[in-house]
C-alpha cells in the first residue's frame, strides 16, 4: 500500500465516520423521540444494521457510482483524495452545525467539480438521472406516507398495538430497517472511489466504509439524533412507524436499481405525507427552512470546493 493509498483509506474512513453521525436522526430519531428505545441502545442497534447494509447490500450502488460519474478508465489516488477531502469537509461542517443535508448530493457534485477542473469528461446524463430520482423520492415518500398513515389508522390491530406497546417495538424495527438501508445507500459516498482507483472490489469497499459509518454512529451520533427527535418531529408512534417504513422502502428500492438517494429527503417527505393524512404539520417550519437551505447549498458547495481543490492540485 502506497502513502497515497493509505491517505485515501483514512479519508474514506473519516468521511464514513462523519456520515454515520450525520444520519443517526434520519434512522433512529423517531424511535428515540417516541420513547420506544433509549439513546445508547438506539445508537448500538443502528451501528450494527448500518454495518450489515454497507457490507452485504451496497454492491450495486458502489459499482454504479464508482464507475458511472466520470468518463475515465481509472481515477488516480490524488484526484480521489481531493473528492473525499472536499466531501468530508462539507459533510462535517453541516453535521457540526446540526443541519441535516444530502451527503449524496455533496459527493456527486464534488466528483463533478474535480472532474471538470482536471479536464475529465463528466457524465452529466448520469447525474441528471440521479437528480430526477432525488426530486421524485420525497414526492413518492410523501404520497406513501399519507397512504400508510391512513392504512394504519384504519386497521384495528394498530390501535391494539398502541395499547399493548407493540407499536413501539414496530417503530424500533423500522428504524433498524432504515439503518440497514442507510448503510447500503450511503457507504458509496465514502468508498466508491476504491473501485474507481482500482484499490479494492465492492465487498471490501462496503465493509471498510461500513466500519467507518458504524463508528460515526457510536461516537458522534447523539447531536443529530436529538435534532430530529426533539426539534423536527411532531408525530405519534403510528405516524412515525409509517414515515420510517416509507423512508426505508423508497431508498431501498433505489438501491435495488444501483442508484442512491437522500435518506433525509425521503424521511421529510414521508413525515409530511403522514402529517397531511392527519391534517396537521409534522415538521416545524423554521427547522425545515434550515434543512432546505442545506439541501440547496450542499451541491453548489460540493462543486465549488471540488473544483477549487482540483485546480490547486493541478497548479501545484
Amino acid at each position: 500500500m502506497t502513502h497515497a493509498d493509505l491517505l485515501l483509506v483514512l479519508l474514506a474512513l473519516a468521511f464514513a465516520w462523519s456520515m454515520g453521525a450525520h444520519y443517526t436522526g434520519a434512522c433512529m430519531g423517531m424511535p428515540y423521540a417516541s420513547g420506544s428505545i433509549r439513546l445508547r441502545p438506539a445508537l448500538a442497534l443502528m451501528a450494527v444494521f448500518t454495518l450489515a447494509g454497507a457490507t452485504f447490500l451496497s454492491r450495486g450502488v458502489l459499482v454504479h457510482i464508482g464507475h458511472g460519474l466520470l468518463v475515465a478508465p481509472a481515477l488516480g489516488a490524488g484526484p480521489a483524495i481531493l473528492i473525499l477531502a472536499a466531501a468530508f469537509l462539507l459533510t462535517t461542517l453541516f453535521t457540526q452545525r446540526r443541519i441535516p443535508t444530502s451527503t449524496i448530493q455533496i459527493l456527486v457534485f464534488c466528483v463533478a467539480g474535480v472532474g471538470m477542473a482536471l479536464g475529465l469528461a463528466v457524465r452529466w446524463d448520469a447525474i441528471l438521472h440521479l437528480a430526477v430520482i432525488w426530486v421524485l423520492a420525497p414526492i413518492v415518500a410523501c404520497l406513501l406516507g399519507f397512504a400508510f398513515t391512513r392504512l394504519f389508522d384504519a386497521l384495528p390491530a394498530f390501535a391494539a398495538a398502541e395499547t399493548t406497546g407493540a407499536i413501539g417495538t414496530a417503530l424500533v424495527v423500522v428504524g433498524a430497517a432504515a439503518s440497514l438501508t442507510m448503510g447500503a445507500n450511503d457507504v458509496s459516498n465514502a468508498t466508491a472511489v476504491f473501485l474507481t482507483t482500482g484499490f479494492s472490489g465492492p465487498f471490501a469497499a462496503g465493509a471498510i466504509g461500513g466500519v467507518g459509518l458504524a463508528v460515526g454512529v457510536l461516537t458522534w451520533g447523539r447531536p443529530l439524533l436529538e435534532r430530529v427527535a426533539f426539534d423536527v418531529v411532531r408525530m405519534d408512534r403510528r405516524m412515525a412507524t409509517a414515515a420510517q417504513l416509507v423512508q426505508a422502502l423508497v431508498v431501498l428500492t433505489a438501491v435495488g436499481f444501483g442508484d442512491f438517494t437522500s435518506m433525509n429527503q425521503a424521511l421529510i417527505g414521508a413525515m409530511a405525507g403522514a402529517g397531511l393524512a392527519r391534517g396537521r404539520e409534522t415538521v416545524r417550519r423554521p427547522v425545515l427552512a434550515g434543512i432546505l437551505r442545506g439541501w440547496a447549498i450542499g451541491p453548489a458547495a460540493g462543486f465549488v470546493l471540488g473544483y477549487a481543490f482540483a485546480t490547486g492540485y493541478r497548479l501545484w
